[in-house]
């Protein structure tokens, strides 16, 4: 193995050499990145994001607009294409909505949760129209059953809160590395329209945690989170 022939070269210990010869086993078990032939359709820069979303071990996200990309269902994902790229080929439209079903294969994964946190809006904005909304707050109910799943809506009318500062954001957090033991540190990303941010400072990334806790404290219950979803579900529907 060409570490071997390296370690050898600069005389490095033992230790370093097993740190090194497990972090190469690490890499070489990585799955590739499957996005990467849908990079002319992903917003510039948007491909880091995926890389970091398909390592991290745990999402914490807070979102005032639009629903996550991990629960849109297709024609939720289909309707923000066309109000983004209205003058787009369908052949582009369609491409983007597979990259959003193929993202949300992380959820069934061992060892992966999604903790998310949604201002009443997001239920509200009738994207894609009312059928497209019934579904899509549907899928939302659905998802907050699974086991790795939380939701929580902080509705209407809710106690002021750091959230209405920070706007939308991800922290996210990495597992630790099983060779190695070593672990990335959490990163907050804030997608931005014109550009997105990535914060890693521990200051910075304590400011957005305490953020998510300001928000918690506010939101309704993952149970009354379901039942105001399930009821504005109905009224799509209807």
């Amino acid at each position: 193995m060409w570490i071997n022939t390296l370690a050898d070269a600069y005389g490095i210990s033992d230790d370093e050499r097993r740190v090194l010869l497990g972090l190469a086993r690490e890499l070489a078990s990585v799955q590739p990145n499957w996005w990467r032939p849908y990079a002319d359709g992903l917003r510039s820069g948007f491909d880091h994001y995926m890389g970091l979303e398909g390592a991290a071990r745990r999402l914490h996200t807070w979102k005032v607009t639009i629903v996550p990309g991990l629960l849109q269902t297709p024609e939720y994902r289909r309707a923000l294409a066309w109000t983004e790229f209205p003058d787009a080929p369908t052949e582009f439209i369609e491409r983007l909505v597979e990259v959003a079903v193929r993202r949300q294969s992380r959820l069934a994964e061992e060892g992966f949760a999604i903790d998310v946190l949604l201002a009443e809006n997001v239920l509200r904005d009738r994207v894609g129209g009312s059928a497209v909304m019934a579904g899509q707050l549907g899928r939302l109910a659905e998802a907050g059953q699974r086991p790795n799943v939380s939701i929580q809506v902080v509705p209407y009318g809710a106690p002021a809160h750091l959230g209405s500062l920070a706007g939308s954001f991800v922290l996210m957090e990495f597992p630790k590395l099983p060779s190695t033991g070593l672990q990335e540190p959490p990163i907050v990303y804030v997608e931005g329209y014109a550009g997105d941010l990535y914060l890693e400072r521990e200051p910075e990334v304590k400011r957005y945690r305490d953020a998510l806790t300001e928000i918690r404290r506010v939101a309704l219950n993952p149970d009354a989170s379901r039942q105001l979803v399930l009821s504005l579900a109905k009224e799509y529907a209807s």
